[in-house]
């Protein structure tokens, strides 16, 4: 019996669980667990402000892991989907921050000037786009997509996680009729209800460490 091909193939299988391995999200490092304080942070934003989250204590915050190049997210820019998500619940009185954690050098990444940039000719309604390109933030949250989505509840725990919304694709027909997970978890947290939905899969383009 030859051996030979039989040795080389479970090699080659050995080798593809490892790689997936190491290509696997950075989900096992969240910190970001629903019912718990939501991880604090200090960053800077595209204007050069600094942005604290404790400075929207008493509000409801939602968070927004933003890449200009990934599909998924233009899917919600595209046709201002998502610019219409920011004012409406802005409108609420929610701080929507959107986080750029892309490092120098790999998509996605902004300097300061093209994320302001970036912001003007996508007509952003956000609170502020926070330039994130040491990564902390996106790790201590386990950010895994862009988008991937998370709601603070204004006792600052985390109240929803996960997927932005329920149709896993890149067309932004697809919007309308989707139910969306965010806007849902907030009119809950408004309405002073339990959040119905707290936790979903997050899709879209994997997040560039």
């Amino acid at each position: 019996m030859n051996t030979i091909p039989h040795l080389a193939k479970r090699i080659f299988s050995s080798l593809l669980i490892f790689g997936a391995v190491l290509a696997a999200p950075h989900a096992a490092v969240s910190q970001a667990v629903v019912g718990s304080q939501a991880p604090q942070f200090t960053v800077k934003d595209s204007t050069g402000k600094e942005i604290s989250l404790s400075s929207f204590k008493g509000k409801v915050v939602v968070l927004e892991w933003f890449n200009p190049g990934c599909p998924f997210v233009k899917k919600f820019y595209r046709n201002g989907d998502m610019q219409r998500f920011q004012q409406e619940l802005g409108a609420k009185g929610v701080a929507w921050l959107t986080i750029d954690s892309s490092a120098p050098g790999k998509s996605g990444h902004l300097t300061a000037a093209q994320a302001e940039t970036t912001r003007t000719d996508l007509g952003m309604k956000s609170s502020a786009l926070l330039l994130d390109e040491s990564g902390a933030i996106g790790k201590s949250y386990g950010a895994r997509t862009t988008p991937h989505m998370f709601v603070i509840s204004a006792d600052g725990k985390v109240a929803y996680a996960g997927a932005i919304d329920s149709e896993s694709s890149t067309d932004s027909d697809d919007v309308a009729k989707a139910t969306n997970y965010v806007v849902a978890a907030v009119d809950n947290l408004l309405a002073n209800k339990p959040v119905e939905i707290s936790s979903t899969d997050p899709y879209g383009c994997s997040v560039k460490y």
